[in-house]
C-alpha cells in the first residue's frame, strides 16, 4: 500500500530553517509528482509546493525565494527545505501524491515558528 512518512519539523525562531524530508513506499515514486501541502490551525490545508517527475517545481506566492523543493528518486524522498521562516509558517505540513485517482497523505509534521 501506498504511505508517506514525513519528518523534520519543530519548533524554530523566526529567520530560522528547517529541511522536511517525506519518504515514500508502495508506488514508483520517480513517475508521480508529488506535494507539499501545510494547515494552519483554523484554515484549510494549502498548497505550499509541488514538483512534477521531471522536477518542474512551483510555489505559492508566500514561500517563493524562502522554499526549496525537491525530490531523490534514489531515496523514494522529496525534501522540503524552510529558509527565512515566519511566525505564520507555523503549520503543520503534509506531503501528497495521487495515485491511481486518489489522494494518499502523510501524517503530517508540525512546524513552529516563534517570533
Amino acid at each position: 500500500q501506498v504511505q508517506l512518512v514525513e519528518s523534520g519539523g519543530g519548533l524554530v525562531q523566526a529567520g530560522g530553517s528547517l529541511r522536511l524530508s517525506c519518504a515514500a513506499s508502495g508506488i514508483i515514486f520517480s513517475i508521480f509528482p508529488m506535494g507539499w501541502y501545510r494547515q494552519a490551525p483554523g484554515k484549510q490545508r494549502e498548497l505550499v509546493a509541488a514538483i512534477t517527475s521531471g522536477g518542474t517545481t512551483n510555489y505559492a506566492d508566500s514561500v517563493k525565494g524562502r522554499f526549496t523543493i525537491s525530490r531523490d528518486n534514489a531515496k523514494n524522498t522529496v525534501y522540503l527545505q524552510m529558509n527565512s521562516l515566519k511566525p505564520e509558517d507555523t503549520a503543520v505540513y503534509y506531503c501528497k501524491v495521487r495515485y491511481k485517482n486518489f489522494d494518499y497523505w502523510g501524517q503530517g509534521t508540525q512546524v513552529t515558528v516563534s517570533s
